[in-house]
């Protein structure tokens, strides 16, 4: 569709000799607007417009709105946004396909070619969502646990297999490749899209929106991307555009880098706190300031995952020369990085470390400031440090261990009311706010007499034990939020090492698990023969999926779980996720705790929340001395020689290679074939929708609604995890 283009903005772009056709921003400024001092993200929204600007959905009056934003105003202009291309993972993208497989069925009805009926937009699926951390502990755990994930899903997945064979512009990664954030994130990802128009190639933005909250994980990349509900996919599917509010965007100046010793996952829960603290809610964030180019591109890619956690709709960074690098080295093609630094030189897309945008509200954050932190052990905001961590804990479990769970409210109801689908928050702003950022430590005894009930179990080979409130019973490296960061991950697989050549294990009552986000880790474990020492402590391949971050965490160490249930213990996960809110991680752990891989690692060797990580030891090694976490952990040179080291972008390129092809399970999988789906009448999962029985090819002009009774009744912020629960459902629940 040619734009009417209003503002004669589109013009030419050469790249190594090759023409593009873009929609040049500066046409704006021409016209009188400061389009310059816009932040990075309304830029790219206001190409957009400029781009499909139809005399309807989009108007020259919808382009003077936008790039005469007032940053001091409230959202009350509305805009229609097209994104790029669709992002969909199992859970929450089925029902958009089922949508479009009744179609056809409805046009084969009428008398039309089914085959017409297909995505407008790119849409991409990921199956990330439905593999169990059934078995662990194990060299065939990763099998076993696919071999399961099959079974469960098979109908699922024979449809997905149909539909990724029916259908133009949509493309399934198949089960056990990756984490849908992640797969994003090094591979699907364009930074610059492109498509013939006219006979011409034209050049735009990429951008996306997914039914997943942490869709925004890509906006590290400089991609502007947020979760959606369902509906709203299927209609940009369909190539309708998106209604939104010009947002209020919130500018996050960084300055300094990390100290030694600091992570990409403590930068992330201090900045969660932060954000939750201002709150953000429904706004843009973007980061800026000379700060910016220390933070790697992985870093970023974590900042933006948790962009729900905190609340905004996107929390993004521009596109500068660590994009290009991460670009390069996750395999993509030099004219690809060629395009994408022109485009954003052209368009006034680079990061200027000087520059001072303009925005409706400001932050700071000295990067330098920033220590070891874990967070919980009910929210992602009650940022602890990890210095004064034992003492949290004993508030905490002073406040948990015999009380009901608290209720939630505001934001963090909204939350937690997305588990297990990780469906967009439904949210709008109330006077019921959540409780401010705490860590509890003020509400721990001055006497270290924390609650203890001592439970001493029996283990299946014979061995006795005991357990505690506080014991660790699930040590998950999970979650593409920090499985993405080679950094975290590399520094994990480093602190296992030196903790089996010092002779420590981790606990027998710990269900440990390690579940990536892609294979390329995987590959980077082998090619630094660290794997061994992983599997050593426990930390076996479950899967590539979400796992334990979800709540597919699968059933704890049986003898644990009688004792936990038996005795009401106020046990802990310790998780490399982004959420922790009770009962999302596992049904019978009541406290959660975020940290970075090597943590969780670390947690795992302890296996309690009760130690002081800085001054207690870990264990004692095989000569009888106690080892410390200080012992064992890898400084940020020795992480950074090694990451250099082994990883290069034969890894992605070759892991990603046949990323839509699948295994043989997958290509072997018995699946219906044609333009049309065979229904199974006998399925209790893939049903054919009523929606178009008895439609004609003259659709019956709308009437009233007679005599209709009302089904349910509901109040605010339902989910589809409500209307049709997913995950495990306890018999006695």
């Amino acid at each position: 569709m040619q734009s009417a283009d209003s503002f004669g903005a589109k013009g030419k772009l050469e790249v190594d000799g090759k023409p593009y056709a873009i929609y040049r921003l500066d046409a704006v400024a021409k016209a009188g607007f400061d389009v310059a001092s816009l932040p990075y993200s309304l830029k790219i929204l206001l190409e957009n417009l400029l781009r499909m600007e139809n005399g309807g959905d989009v108007t020259a009056d919808s382009i003077r709105a936008l790039a005469g934003w007032n940053p001091d105003a409230e959202p009350d202009r509305e805009i229609a946004f097209t994104p790029a291309r669709v992002l969909l993972q199992d859970f929450t993208g089925v029902p958009a396909v089922v949508d479009l497989a009744a179609m056809r069925e409805a046009m084969r009805k009428l008398g039309g070619d089914p085959a017409r009926i297909n995505p407008l937009a790119p849409v991409e699926l990921v199956i990330d969502h439905s593999v169990i951390v059934d078995v662990f502990g194990t060299a065939d755990a990763f099998a076993r646990n696919v071999e399961i994930e099959y079974e469960r899903n098979r109908e699922r997945y024979q449809f997905l297999r149909w539909g990724q064979e029916a259908f133009d512009d949509f493309r399934v990664v198949p089960p056990g490749t990756g984490i849908v954030h992640q797969v994003n994130l090094e591979h699907l990802a364009r930074g610059v899209f492109t498509r013939e128009e006219d006979g011409a190639t034209l050049a735009y933005p990429d951008t996306c929106v997914g039914t997943d909250s942490h869709t925004p994980m890509v906006n590290g990349l400089g991609v502007l991307a947020w979760g959606v509900g369902g509906i709203e996919a299927e209609a940009a599917m369909l190539g309708q555009p998106i209604s939104m509010l010009i947002p209020r965007v919130v500018g996050f100046k960084l300055t300094g880098a990390l100290r030694e010793g600091a992570t990409a996952t403590d930068l992330v829960l201090t900045i969660t706190e932060r954000l939750r603290e201002h709150r953000v809610v429904g706004k843009f964030v973007e980061f800026y300031g000379p700060g910016v180019a220390s933070v790697p591109l992985a870093n970023r890619a974590t900042i933006g995952n948790m962009t729900p956690e905190y609340g905004s709709t996107v929390s993004i960074f521009p596109i500068d020369a660590e994009t290009l690098r991460y670009l390069k080295l996750t395999g993509r093609s030099q004219s690809q990085i060629a395009l994408v630094e022109a485009y954003a030189k052209a368009q006034g897309l680079w990061h200027d470390p000087k520059a001072e945008p303009r925005y409706s509200e400001r932050l700071e954050l000295d990067l330098s400031t920033v220590v070891p932190s874990i967070a919980g052990p009910k929210r992602p905001q009650d940022r602890i440090s990890l210095a004064d961590a034992r003492q949290a804990f004993h508030g905490a479990l002073t406040l948990f261990a015999d009380a009901a769970a608290l209720p939630r409210q505001g934001y963090d109801k909204a939350v937690e009311e997305t588990f297990p689908a990780s469906d967009p928050p439904a949210y709008h702003d109330s006077s019921r706010r959540s409780a401010p950022p705490r860590d509890f430590s003020e509400e721990a005894p001055p006497d270290d007499s924390r609650p203890r009930r001592p439970v001493e179990i029996t283990a299946s080979d014979g061995a006795s034990y005991t357990i505690d409130h506080g014991s660790v019973v699930i040590a998950a490296i999970t979650s593409c939020t920090n499985t993405s960061n080679p950094m975290v991950m590399i520094a994990a697989a480093l602190l296992a090492k030196k903790a089996v050549e010092l002779g420590l294990s981790s606990k027998p009552w710990v269900k440990t698990s390690l579940a990536p986000g892609s294979r390329v880790v995987t590959d980077y474990f082998e090619r630094a023969g660290l794997t061994r020492y992983l599997e050593a402590l426990g930390f076996h391949l479950v899967g590539y999926g979400c796992t334990t971050c979800i709540g597919n965490s699968g059933p704890l160490v049986p003898e644990v779980s009688q004792a936990v249930g038996r005795h009401d213990l106020s046990v802990v996960s310790a998780l490399s996720g982004n959420r922790n809110f009770e009962g999302r991680i596992h049904p019978e752990v009541k406290m959660n705790y975020l940290m970075s891989p090597p943590l969780v690692v670390a947690y795992a060797l302890a296996g309690t929340m009760d130690i002081d990580l800085y001054n207690q030891p870990l264990g004692k090694g095989r000569d009888g001395r106690d080892v410390f976490l200080k012992d064992i952990w890898p400084s940020s040179g020795e992480v950074q020689a090694l990451a250099e080291s082994l990883i290069d972008s034969t890894m992605f390129r070759d892991g990603y290679a046949d990323v839509f092809a699948g295994d043989e399970r997958w290509k072997s999988l018995p699946t219906p074939h044609g333009d049309v789906f065979a229904w199974d009448d006998a399925s209790t999962y893939v049903r054919r929708p009523p929606y178009f029985d008895d439609m004609g090819r003259d659709p019956t002009p709308l009437t009233d609604i007679v005599g209709a009774r009302i089904l349910a009744r509901l109040g605010d912020s339902v989910t589809t995890d409500h209307i049709s629960p997913a995950g495990s459902i306890a018999k006695d629940s």
